[in-house]
């Protein structure tokens, strides 16, 4: 399925690595490591949204004011995602699964959070289609755990089903008009016993 979509979405990939190469001075991709299945860290690839613009002492800049118009556009479109399809070729995603976070993440979860590392990371995920950054951490862990609790054939066809939806009404999206997510520095809430 991978592979399929990556052939069929081959001339867009090329159009938007020229566009976002223009936007952000030759650099079109983004590269991070990331924990997956069982937290082994493999490197995610991603279309580049933002540019790497500093204020006067070194710091990045604000997302909101580092976005590109291309970025925005591609962000709002999920198309930013696309490239993770080379992540599941290389075996290291699925197509559904948790999002893959940071790894300064992992010795912030608890040990039910946590359990969203049993499956491989997916570029979709029940969390994405119920509130993606407009839901807190803590729902985005238990939607994550539902998932490992629930995993399938029919709750993958029902979450790629959703995910088409959501892409075509960008809900979602943005937590605030900051454009991503603040970083999780752990739950206050206590483990059921």
């Amino acid at each position: 399925m991978a592979l399929s979509a990556f052939v069929v979405f081959s001339p867009l990939l090329l159009i938007l690595t020229i566009l976002l190469g223009f936007a952000n001075n030759g650099k079109p991709f983004f590269f991070q490591k990331r924990p997956g299945k069982n937290e082994k860290i493999f490197t995610i690839i991603k279309f580049k949204t933002m540019n790497d613009k500093k204020d006067a002492e070194g710091n990045l800049l604000a997302d909101m004011k580092r976005i590109t118009k291309i970025g925005r556009f591609v962000r709002n479109s999920s198309l930013d995602e696309l490239l993770q399809l080379i992540n599941v070729l290389k075996g290291d995603m699925s197509i559904v699964g948790p999002r893959p976070l940071l790894i300064a993440y992992l010795p912030l979860y608890n040990r039910e959070q946590a359990r969203r590392h049993i499956v491989k990371p997916g570029i979709t995920g029940w969390a994405q289609v119920n509130g993606r950054n407009a839901i807190s951490w803590e729902q985005k862990f238990e939607y994550d755990v539902w998932y490992v609790d629930h995993i399938g054939f029919l709750t993958d066809l029902k979450i790629l089903w959703k995910t088409i939806g959501k892409v075509f009404n960008s809900k979602g999206i943005s937590a605030s008009e900051n454009h991503t997510m603040p970083m999780f520095t752990g739950t206050l809430k206590k483990m059921k016993s």
